[in-house]
């Protein structure tokens, strides 16, 4: 089992990914072996907040030079995390038709992500 920790590695600060913030979606480098459940259950666990989509994609290095060395870039994987901006209470039915209905108290934006919106 991998901790929270170990899965999200840093955000991923761009100018686009400033404007999807907005959007309620949030770029992260995550460890190249996780899964978008991995992914979905450590951003929600590490920030409070209730995630609805996760996008990933595998970026290989690029082969660089300085000069006659050859070398390349490192490889990451990249999540974009959509989160919800309006979480509403969850209602159903328990076994006697009663209603319950649970109220938990989700963020609406990650605070913690480097950035003033």
């Amino acid at each position: 089992m991998k901790f929270a920790e170990d899965i999200i590695v840093r955000p991923y600060i761009t100018e686009k990914s400033n404007l999807d913030m907005a959007e309620g979606k949030y770029t992260f480098i995550v460890d190249k072996k996780a899964t978008k459940t991995e992914v979905k259950m450590a951003v929600e666990k590490l920030f409070g907040v209730k995630v609805i989509a996760v996008n990933t994609v595998n970026y290989e290095g690029k082969e660089k030079r300085q000069g006659v060395h050859v070398g390349r870039t490192p490889a990451f994987k990249k999540a974009i995390v959509k989160i919800d901006t309006d979480p509403k209470p969850v209602s159903y039915k328990e076994k006697g038709g009663k209603t319950v209905s649970t109220n938990k108290k989700y963020k609406t934006s990650i605070d913690e992500f480097g950035v003033a919106q």
